[in-house]
C-alpha cells in the first residue's frame, strides 16, 4: 500500500508538542512535509534555545512514520529561523521567460491545422509524418487532438509510455516516427472531459516534458477550431509554420478562413493549404466524381496569397491503411495516392522547415 500524506499527518499527531502543548501537528511544529514514493521527509521548526527538549520528540516522530506501511525510508530534522526574519519571507521565484520559446532538441515545429473537423487532418498529420522519416528526416508527432486522439491508431501504437524518474515521459515510435499523444494515456473508448486550463497544461506537457530526443521537426496534430490549444502552442514554443487542411466544399473553406486569419493574429506564418478528399475515381469504371467539389482550396490560395500544397484524393486506400496502423505512405508508397504526401515532405525539406 502507498504511503500518503495524511496517513504521515496522522501517525504524527500522535507525538506530543514538548513545549507548546498538544500535539505536533497541531502546534504548527511540522513544516515541509514531503511525500514521494517511500520517502518522507519533514522537519519541526522550533525555538532554537529548546532543541535539546524538542529531540525525543523529533526521534519518536521519525520512528512513528517509519512504522507506516509502504515507508522506506525518513528524514525527520529539527530547524529554526532567526526570530529578526519576516515570518512570510519567501525566496525570489525566477522570472519565467516572455514569449514562445524553442523546446530543445526540436529544430523545426509545423502545425497542422483545420478550421473544421471531419476534412482528415489527423489522416495528412500521419501520412505527412511518415512521408519525411522516408526523407530520412528524424520526426516526431504530437497529437494535441485531446478530444480526438486518433494517432495511436493511425500509426499501429499500443500501450502506454513509460516514465522512468515520474516526470519525464518516454515517447512511443512505430514508423520511423516518434509519437506522443494523450490517447495513449487513456482506454480507447474513454472521454477526455478537460476544461481550457487542463488542455494546455497537458500541451505543455507533452511539448516539454516528453523525451523528445533530437528532431529535424515535430509536426503538430491541432484540434479542429481556433481554440486555447492553437493558442497555447504559439504563445509558448516557436512555430515555424502552419499548414491548413481543408475538403473543396464552401462550409469547410469558411471555416479554414479563420483558421488562416488565426494563425495571422499569432504571428505563425503559413506554409500552405491541402485539399483534402479533392476528387474520387471510381474503381469499377475509372469515372472521375468531385464528391465534396474541386479546387476551392486552390481559388481560396490564390485569394489568400498562400501556396497550395497538395490534391489529396478521396480513396479507400488511404482510409484502410490509417484504420490498420500503417499510413498509405508505409503500406503502398509507390501508389498514386500516396505521391501527395510526399511531394508536400519534399517541398517542406526543400524549403527549409523540415
Amino acid at each position: 500500500m502507498a504511503v500518503t500524506r495524511e496517513s504521515v499527518l496522522e501517525a504524527l499527531k500522535g507525538i506530543d508538542d514538548p513545549a507548546a502543548g498538544g500535539d505536533i501537528v497541531g502546534s504548527g511544529a511540522v513544516r515541509g512535509l514531503n511525500v514521494e514514493g517511500g520517502t518522507v521527509r519533514f522537519v519541526l521548526e522550533i525555538d532554537p534555545a529548546k532543541a535539546d527538549v524538542y529531540e525525543p520528540a523529533r526521534a519518536a516522530a521519525e520512528a512513528a512514520v517509519k512504522a507506516l506501511e509502504g515507508v522506506t525510508d525518513v528524514s525527520a530534522v529539527l530547524t529554526a529561523h532567526s526570530a529578526k526574519a519576516p515570518p512570510d519571507l519567501k525566496p525570489q521565484r525566477k522570472a519565467e521567460p516572455q514569449g514562445p520559446q524553442p523546446v530543445p532538441g526540436i529544430n523545426h515545429i509545423i502545425a497542422i491545422a483545420s478550421g473544421k473537423g471531419g476534412v482528415g487532418k489527423s489522416t495528412v498529420s500521419a501520412n505527412l509524418a511518415c512521408a519525411l522519416a522516408a526523407e530520412g528526416r528524424r520526426v516526431g508527432l504530437l497529437d494535441a487532438d485531446v478530444y480526438g486522439p486518433s494517432q495511436p491508431r493511425m500509426l499501429g501504437i499500443s500501450g502506454r509510455p513509460a516514465s522512468p524518474d515520474g516526470k519525464t515521459i518516454l515517447p512511443m515510435r512505430n514508423h520511423g516516427v516518434t509519437m506522443m499523444s494523450i490517447g495513449l494515456m487513456t482506454n480507447e473508448d474513454q472521454a477526455v472531459v478537460w476544461r481550457g486550463p487542463m488542455l494546455m497544461g497537458a500541451l505543455q506537457q507533452m511539448l516539454t516534458q516528453v523525451q523528445w530526443g533530437a528532431l529535424d521537426v515535430l509536426l503538430v496534430d491541432l484540434p479542429p477550431g481556433t481554440g486555447d490549444v492553437q493558442m497555447t502552442l504559439s504563445q509558448k514554443a516557436v512555430v515555424d509554420g502552419a499548414i491548413i487542411v481543408s475538403t473543396p466544399q464552401d462550409v469547410a473553406l469558411l471555416d479554414a478562413r479563420k483558421g488562416i486569419d488565426m494563425f495571422n493574429q499569432l504571428k505563425v506564418p503559413v506554409l500552405g493549404m491541402i485539399e483534402n478528399m479533392s476528387t474520387h475515381i471510381c474503381s469499377n469504371c475509372g469515372h472521375e466524381e468531385h464528391v465534396f467539389g474541386h479546387g476551392g482550396v486552390k481559388t481560396e490560395c490564390d485569394k489568400m496569397g498562400v501556396p497550395l500544397l497538395a490534391e489529396v484524393p478521396l480513396h479507400i486506400d488511404i482510409r484502410m491503411a490509417s484504420d490498420g496502423g500503417a499510413p498509405i505512405v508505409v503500406s503502398n508508397p509507390d501508389a498514386p495516392q500516396a505521391q501527395a504526401f510526399r511531394d508536400v515532405a519534399k517541398a517542406l525539406v526543400a524549403q527549409g522547415v523540415a
